[in-house]
């Protein structure tokens, strides 16, 4: 490698995606699993690499954990994943011959949706800053989730992500109503002019479920990739409800 990096992965009973991730990342020098005390054979699989660092820390926000994570980083780059992320031949290769100038803070990199292994034409997933000089960002959060602050040129990189979460359906329902109650609260007590217009969208109570089933089937041509495509459509359109329910539950709360 041309840089000096570390991968930095972060995990909660992983054990259906991380082997595969971490397959992926043979190649880099070190990797720190931060985990938030997982339950399942999360520590066992991660522990079988020994590129890996394994730590553990008390989950309580995704900005809080990131930051916790970039902490124990000493090289001056970092490769931040998910669980369920595994890098294309391509991108590995694309990063190994990197020889970064020096305004370029960080890399983008697209991600290309499976289902079980069965690739989609498109999704809603955006790209995301994934390499990136640690000493010049930070992670805060946004409503369920986080968003990456840095100070500096981003360029993008060509080679794609694979994002593949495997685990049961059970557990993807139950981490949606998690998400969607956050998500709600954050949309309810920022100000419509700070939103983002899918935001604004969400907040019109209903609008945006029937608005994202149209938009990946129709739109994005989901409906051309067979089951994985209608599989991912019900899911975005499910996740969609279940935020449009929990705004309503929200809404009549502060109410109160």
């Amino acid at each position: 490698m041309t840089i000096d990096t570390t991968a930095l992965v972060l995990t909660y009973n992983e054990d259906a995606n991380i082997r595969r991730t971490l397959d992926s990342l043979t190649w880099v020098p070190k990797i720190i699993i931060l985990d938030s005390f997982s339950t399942d054979a999360t520590a066992e699989i991660a522990r079988s690499f020994s590129n890996v660092e394994f730590r553990q820390r008390a989950f309580d926000t995704h900005a809080n954990q990131w930051n916790a994570g970039l902490d124990l980083i000493q090289t001056e780059w970092v490769l931040t994943l998910d669980a369920d992320y595994e890098l294309s031949t391509e991108l590995r290769d694309e990063i190994a011959r990197l020889e970064p100038v020096a305004d370029v803070v960080g890399y983008s990199a697209e991600f290309v949706y499976r289902i079980f292994g069965h690739s989609l034409r498109a999704s809603s997933y955006p790209p995301r800053v994934v390499l990136f000089r640690k000493s010049q960002a930070r992670y805060v959060d946004d409503g369920h989730t986080q968003i990456l602050q840095i100070d500096g040129q981003i360029a993008q990189l060509s080679g794609k992500i694979y994002h593949d979460d495997r685990k049961s359906l059970s557990h993807w329902i139950q981490a949606q109503d998690r998400y969607a109650t956050i998500e709600a609260r954050h949309l309810l007590v920022t100000p419509l002019d700070q939103l983002k217009f899918q935001d604004r969208l969400r907040r019109k109570i209903f609008f945006a479920a029937p608005a994202m089933f149209l938009y990946l089937l129709f739109g994005r041509g989901l409906i051309l990739d067979g089951w994985p495509g209608w599989f991912y459509v019900a899911q975005r359109t499910i996740a969609e409800l279940l935020l449009s329910m929990k705004l309503l539950i929200e809404r009549e709360k502060l109410k109160n």
